[in-house]
């Protein structure tokens, strides 16, 4: 790799991962693209190489399993130098939390919470220790409420919220930043893997891109804000679940994911 900055993406493969290693590949970095799918990755590595002149090194890693972080860590090599650090890498699932399948459960909370736990507390020591470098965080705007019949995706990207906004704190005048990147509806393969593309949140017409996404998120991360929802309407919808009676929007989050379990 050259001696451009360094960035690290899991769940490079699609969606907001990709267009968010598209602009860091536009703005001068050089990339670590982590997703399951090899093939996707080396198509978007060509693709960097030959629009932004960025190299690419491609980690092919399934981050359910308990070692992925680890294994994408030592795959950096020794000498190598993570600039910045975008965790997005994670999935969600549909259906009552007594009926939903244990292990599909259990890998998604180990992809939204443990490997990003995992992966962070593994790059960000050697940031502060430099006295630079940006943490991106995504998490979702389920993060602001429970989510009923979608109950562990929601939790886990509260997890991340919090988590996200406690570090921000901690980091703070070492050079480090920490950004938390909360997206509504989002034009992705995001709903088809989750069950939820035919469900009322999807369907309205206030779904962004993911490339609208990755540019808002890119931009709040360089200037160093703990927070980014992108979207005024997005905005509004979190804002006012701050003020609303929580057995309410219980009430409305249930009707927005119904399910026949």
């Amino acid at each position: 790799m050259s001696s451009r900055p360094v960035a690290l993406v899991t769940g490079a493969s699609a969606g907001i991962g990709r267009e968010l290693a598209k602009v860091l590949a536009r703005e001068g970095h050089d990339l670590v693209l982590v997703a399951r799918r090899q093939a996707e990755l080396d198509a978007l590595a060509a693709e960097l190489k030959q629009q932004y002149g960025a190299d690419s090194r491609v980690v092919p890693a399934d981050l359910a399993e308990p070692s992925a972080a680890s294994q994408v860590f030592e795959a950096l090599g020794p000498e190598s130098v993570v600039d910045v650090l975008v965790n997005n890498a994670g999935f969600g699932g549909h259906g009552a939390f007594a009926s939903r399948d244990r292990d599909a459960d259990m890998r998604m909370v180990a992809v939204n919470v443990v490997a990003l736990t995992d992966l962070t507390k593994l790059v960000l020591p050697g940031m502060v220790a430099r006295g630079r470098g940006r943490v991106l965080n995504v998490a979702s705007t389920a993060a602001f409420q429970p989510g009923p019949f979608m109950a562990v995706y929601y939790a886990t990207k509260a997890y991340v919220l919090s988590l996200s906004e406690a570090l921000a704190e901690e980091v703070s005048g070492t050079g480090v930043t920490v950004t938390c990147l909360c997206p509504g509806v989002t034009d992705t393969e995001f709903h088809a893997v989750a069950g939820t593309d035919a469900q009322p949140l999807t369907q309205g017409p206030l779904s962004m891109s993911a490339a609208a996404v990755a540019e808002s998120a890119y931009k709040a991360m360089m200037r160093g804000k703990r927070l980014v929802i992108p979207g005024l309407h997005n905005k509004f919808g979190a804002a006012s679940i701050r003020l609303a009676p929580r057995g309410a929007v219980l009430k409305i989050v249930r009707r927005l994911h119904p399910s026949s379990d």
